[in-house]
C-alpha cells in the first residue's frame, strides 16, 4: 500500500506526459545553438535522423535516495543547458529513481524554456526486474516482490524469468515501456533498449533464445507502431565483445536479422550499446561479428549492417578521470584534464572508418550492468 501511495503522488506531481519526441529539426535547431562553443564534429547524426552531442548523460551509479536523486536533477539540467542532448537511463537502475529523475530534469528544461521536447534524444531499457524505490531487506521480500507485481498481476510468470531478475517476455516489455513512460513523465521514447540480452542468450539454446528475441522485437515493433517508442536496439555489456565461441556472445548481423524477419526490411532496430574505453577496445579491436561469412569487429559490422553505435562507460565509472600516463597529456596537449583525454582517446580510437558510417556517441559515466 505504501508503494502505491508513494506512485500515485509521484504519477500526480508530473501531471500529463509531455508530448512529442526527438526530431530531425528539432536536433538540429539544438546542435545550431551550441555548436560554435564545441569542435566540428560534437554533434552528430544517430540513427539518421536525429542529431545528438557525442557526449551523452549516463544515469547508472548512486545511492538510492532523495540526495542522489537531487544532484541527479542538478546535472542532468546542466548538462541540457551547456548543449547535452542525449540522455541514457534505465528503469531498474537505482530502483526507477533514475529515470524519474531524468523526467525531472526534462520538465524543468522545457518549462524554463532552454530546451524543447523535439530536441532531446531520450534512452531507456528493459530486461532487468526492476525494484521500487530501494532494495529489498531479504531474498524473501524481493520473492514476495516478484509474485505480488508481476506474477499474480498477469505481466509475466515464473517461467519467464533467467537469472533471478531478467526477462524480454513480450507482456513483460509492455510492462515496462509503460512504466518507463510513467517515470520519465514522456509520451514517447526515443531509443528503447533491451538490456543485456546476453542473460538470456547465456541461460537458453540456440532455438530458444532466437525465439525469445523474435518475441521482444515483435512486440516493441509494435510499440512503434503505438507511438510509444521510436525504435529500438540492444544495450550490452559484455555480449558484443565476447568471441564467438563464448556463452552469452551476441552476433549482431543474427539480431539484424531477426529485425528483418518480424518487421521486414523497414524494421526500426537502429541502435546498439556497449562499453568502449582505454581498458575496454573490443569494439574496434576485437574480431568478434561476422557479416556475410567475415570476421570483422563490433563497429565495422554496426557500419556495414547500418546500425548506430553509442558507447558506454567511456569513463570506466570515473577510474579514467586520474592517473592517466603522463603519454596521453603529451598526445592531447590542448585538453587538460585526464577526463577528457579518456574521452578523446575513445574518440581517437576509431580509426579506418567515415564518422558517418562509424556514427559513434559515447555515454559517460554509465556501464549498464
Amino acid at each position: 500500500r505504501g508503494v502505491d501511495a508513494v506512485r500515485t503522488q509521484q504519477e500526480h506531481a508530473r501531471g500529463s506526459s509531455i508530448a512529442g519526441h526527438a526530431t530531425t529539426a528539432g536536433t538540429k535547431r539544438f546542435a545550431q545553438r551550441f555548436r560554435a562553443g564545441y569542435a566540428p564534429e560534437f554533434y552528430r547524426g544517430l540513427n539518421d535522423h536525429v542529431s545528438v552531442s557525442s557526449i551523452g548523460m549516463g544515469t547508472y551509479l548512486g545511492d538510492c535516495d532523495d540526495a542522489e536523486d537531487a544532484r541527479y536533477v542538478t546535472v542532468l539540467s546542466a548538462g541540457l543547458k551547456q548543449g547535452l542532448n542525449l540522455v541514457d537511463t534505465a528503469i531498474n537502475y537505482r530502483c526507477q529513481r533514475s529515470e524519474r529523475a531524468v523526467g525531472e530534469a526534462i520538465r524543468k528544461a522545457v518549462s524554463v524554456g532552454f530546451a524543447q521536447r523535439d530536441e532531446i534524444v531520450v534512452a531507456t531499457k528493459g530486461g532487468f526486474i526492476p525494484l521500487e524505490g530501494s532494495p529489498p531487506e531479504s531474498r524473501a521480500l524481493y520473492e514476495k516482490y516478484l509474485t505480488t507485481e508481476y506474477f499474480d498481476a498477469g505481466v509475466m510468470t515464473a517461467a519467464d524469468v533467467v537469472g533471478g531478475g531478467h526477462s524480454l517476455s513480450p507482456s513483460f516489455l509492455a510492462n515496462q515501456v509503460q512504466r518507463s513512460l510513467t517515470n520519465l513523465g514522456l509520451a514517447t521514447i526515443d531509443i528503447y533498449y533491451l538490456h543485456n540480452p546476453e542473460q538470456q542468450r547465456m541461460a537458453l539454446d540456440g532455438p530458444r533464445f532466437k525465439s525469445v528475441i523474435a518475441g521482444a522485437f515483435t512486440e516493441l515493433e509494435s510499440q512503434v507502431s503505438r507511438g510509444t517508442i521510436r525504435c529500438y536496439g540492444c544495450a550490452t555489456w559484455n555480449g558484443f565483445r565476447l568471441d564467438p565461441a563464448s556463452p552469452g556472445h551476441l552476433n549482431l548481423e543474427d539480431l539484424v536479422q531477426i529485425a528483418r524477419e518480424t518487421g521486414g526490411e523497414n524494421h526500426h532496430f537502429q541502435v546498439i550499446q556497449l562499453p568502449l574505453n582505454l581498458a575496454m577496445t573490443e569494439a574496434i579491436r576485437a574480431l568478434t561479428q561476422t557479416v556475410n561469412g567475415q570476421r570483422m569487429p563490433l563497429l565495422e559490422a554496426a557500419a556495414a549492417l547500418g546500425v548506430s553505435v553509442v558507447a558506454s562507460a567511456s569513463l570506466m565509472q570515473a577510474q579514467l578521470t586520474r592517473g592517466l600516463p603522463t603519454e596521453l597529456a603529451v598526445a592531447f596537449p590542448s585538453l587538460t584534464t585526464d577526463a577528457q583525454r579518456a574521452l578523446a582517446v575513445d574518440a581517437a580510437l576509431v580509426v579506418g572508418g567515415d564518422d558517418d558510417d562509424v556514427r559513434l556517441v559515447d555515454v559517460a559515466g554509465d556501464d549498464h550492468r
